[in-house]
């Protein structure tokens, strides 16, 4: 259950991450609820997820799939590049996360 919470975690950050973009561009009330919801959300199963994974093992996926997340969400819906170089380190960053999953 642990590990749902923090794939959950992860997806409330990327959508947090939109929710940043969105307030950027329109500062209506419904970007800033998305934002502060998924944010609370995301630290919320965190939190929950580090009563049974080790912290350093927790916070290292959590934040890759924030960082893969929002990057392949920034080339898909926002038009940044998607060149063969981000590609390599995503694949970087997804190897580790799965290699700090098999050693925990």
């Amino acid at each position: 259950m642990a590990w749902t919470a923090i794939i959950l975690a992860g997806i409330c950050e990327v959508i947090g991450v939109i929710g940043i973009k969105g307030v950027t561009q329109n500062k209506g009330w419904l970007a800033y609820a998305i934002l502060f919801g998924s944010f609370a959300g995301s630290f919320s199963l965190l939190s929950y997820a580090m009563n049974t994974i080790p912290m350093g093992t927790a916070y290292a996926v959590w934040t890759g799939i924030g960082t893969v997340g929002s990057t392949i969400v920034g080339m898909i819906l926002f038009g940044e590049p998607k060149e063969w170089r981000r590609m390599l380190f995503i694949a970087m960053i997804l190897g580790s996360a799965v290699g700090l999953k098999l050693i925990s």
